[in-house]
């Protein structure tokens, strides 16, 4: 399924989940390659998805999971490799930290694959949308962040848009599209984590040990519910992984090119891969509720996006404005 990290898909991939920590070791500002890799990682990810969903309904989630960790392996040792390699990517200073990440990662990649298996494609991914929400709201007691009332009321419309999208009833606690809700909490939870380890701890060992957890983690679930793949399927399942890793190195690529504000927005045209590839495949056309509901939730997460990339650009300013004395400041000019 990352890096907010999201906001974006739910999916809780750890190239979604890394994107700050990569944000930090970047390299150089160049935002049309960065814009790009971008799309070449949503291409890559919705790709995924499809075959999640097909994959779904004849063998265990947790087995999918496993599948997409094990062989995310083989791209993604060119990431590690580019972040420091394997002796960086051992070193860790808050092991507590990646197991809460590894377990909020995990949980939320399982649920927005059970999602995808068991309702719309297009429904799954819009409702997903609301990670960035959770985000900002976690920030507050998680990371000691600051959010104003802009940012806040962004938060309350957005939700108002996921309303829309689950339709609350007397059965609300039996809808499915409680699942990928969940899911996008989760993914917050591990957003937030890879926010407070990329302090500390490099983006190869960020990537290295949630890999490696997820794996082992999903691992313990295979004696008991491994479904031996039939003919084409074991290319299906390993093919999940070759391409879920290979997006995550296109989405770290991409935010150590270009400034988060600039590429964050392409990540939501996931909803026109999934609305494609749910029409084409399953003859899946979203809800009125889903045609309502999401761009309320686009709409509440890019502006949040606009306001953190504005804040960041004034604490950045802030400094050179004290140093060049009163009378200076680009608001006396």
């Amino acid at each position: 399924m990352g890096v907010a990290e999201q906001p974006a898909q739910v999916k809780s991939d750890t190239a979604s989940s890394i994107r700050t920590a990569a944000e930090a070791q970047a390299s150089g500002d160049r935002p049309l390659r960065g814009i790009a890799m971008m799309l070449l990682g949503v291409c890559l990810f919705s790709a995924m998805d499809g075959f999640v969903k097909w994959l779904g309904p004849d063998y265990p989630t947790m087995q999918i999971v496993f599948f997409r960790s094990l062989f995310a392996f083989v791209p993604l040792a060119f990431l590690i490799h580019r972040f420091g390699g394997i002796r960086i990517a051992l070193r860790v200073t808050s092991p507590a930290g990646h197991l809460i990440r590894c377990f909020c990662g995990t949980g939320a990649m399982f649920l927005i694959f059970y999602a995808y298996a068991n309702m719309k494609l297009a429904d799954a991914v819009a409702i997903g949308f609301a990670a960035p929400l959770f985000i900002t709201l976690l920030s507050v007691p998680l990371l000691g962040e600051k959010v104003g009332i802009r940012r806040w009321s962004a938060c309350l419309v957005g939700f108002l848009g996921v309303l829309i999208m689950i339709r609350p009833g007397p059965g609300i606690l039996e809808s499915i599209a409680l699942v990928p809700l969940l899911a996008a909490l989760f993914n917050a939870g591990a957003m937030i984590y890879v926010r407070r380890l990329s302090r500390t701890d490099s983006v190869a060992s960020i990537i290295f040990w949630f890999t490696v957890s997820t794996t082992l983690l999903s691992g313990l679930f295979m004696p008991f519910q491994w479904v031996t793949p039939q003919g084409w399927d074991w290319a299906l399942l390993i093919t999940v992984g070759l391409i879920g890793g290979g997006a995550q190195i296109a989405m770290t690529s991409a935010f150590s090119q270009a400034p988060v504000a600039a590429i964050s927005p392409f990540k939501y045209t996931s909803m026109i891969w999934a609305v494609l590839i749910g029409w084409l495949i399953w003859g899946e056309t979203p809800g009125l509720n889903i045609w309502l509901g999401w761009p309320v939730v686009v709409a509440s997460g890019l502006y949040i996006l606009y306001r953190e990339a504005k804040l960041r650009a004034l604490t950045v300013t802030a400094p050179a404005t004290r140093s060049r004395g009163p009378g200076t400041s680009p608001a006396a000019r």
